[in-house]
């Protein structure tokens, strides 16, 4: 399943904070969206999953239109915001009951899956805790496991490394690959440029709200007449000129 934004122009109200974006995601890749703060990344992010409307444009997966069927486009979609968002009232397990619930999940399967990944962040003791009893890092473990039992097709994935230690970055930088390889499309937003550089196939270099570069790292460097630099000098180069 492929995203595909066509001339996305929005904001908050009437002020337009992202302007004239096209870009694709296509399944199977993973899709790095770089730029500085302020840039336009969060709010490119809210307009994908539906949380603002967009002024003028198009956004699509595949031919599911958002403007016509926001049920079934964000049916197709899982989210990691960069912020854990947790019911302080449920606990992990019932997190994950609601997601099941939430995207129709056979329960049985999707809990095998669950305690593969819970084990793999270290969560598989504290399925009855509550988010008043995890730390930064967990809340945001927990998220991740929230979106990735799902079938999505298309995963966004907002700083996702806010608060991760060492060995939960390299878990899901992982779990970001098997489900690419597995046929998903992956759209992650980073300020861990060398992250980026290792996961992502793509990047789209967002400044002032416009998309400044788009390809593959070789094809970056030749939009910006750089042959010798890494992401890290291209996203320097643009920071200069912003």
């Amino acid at each position: 399943m492929t995203l595909v934004v066509d001339h996305l122009t929005g904001g908050y109200g009437r002020l337009p904070v992202i302007k004239d974006e096209s870009f694709t995601v296509q399944n199977g890749e993973t899709v790095g969206l770089i730029g500085l703060n302020g840039a336009g990344k969060s709010t490119t992010i809210k307009h994908i999953i539906g949380l603002l409307q967009p002024q003028q444009g198009q956004i699509k997966l595949d031919d599911i239109d958002l403007k016509q069927d926001i049920t079934a486009y964000r049916s197709q979609i899982a989210y990691v915001p960069e912020l854990p968002v947790l019911y302080p009232e449920l606990t992990l397990k019932e997190h994950l009951e609601l997601t099941m619930m939430a995207y129709n999940l056979d329960e049985q399967a999707t809990w095998q899956q669950a305690h593969q990944l819970l084990q793999t962040f270290r969560l598989d003791d504290k399925l009855n805790w509550f988010p008043i009893n995890f730390s930064k890092g967990m809340k945001q473990k927990v998220m991740i496991v929230c979106a990735f039992i799902t079938q999505a097709k298309l995963f966004i994935v907002d700083e996702p490394f806010t608060g991760l230690d060492p060995l939960a970055v390299q878990d899901l930088l992982d779990l970001v690959q098997a489900k690419k390889q597995a046929g998903a499309a992956v759209l992650m937003s980073t300020h861990i440029l060398a992250n980026a550089e290792q996961s992502a196939d793509r990047f789209i270099l967002l400044n002032h709200g416009q998309v400044r570069a788009q390809g593959t790292l070789p094809q970056i460097k030749e939009q910006f007449g750089a042959q010798d630099d890494n992401l890290n000098d291209l996203y320097l180069r643009m920071s200069k000129e912003a």
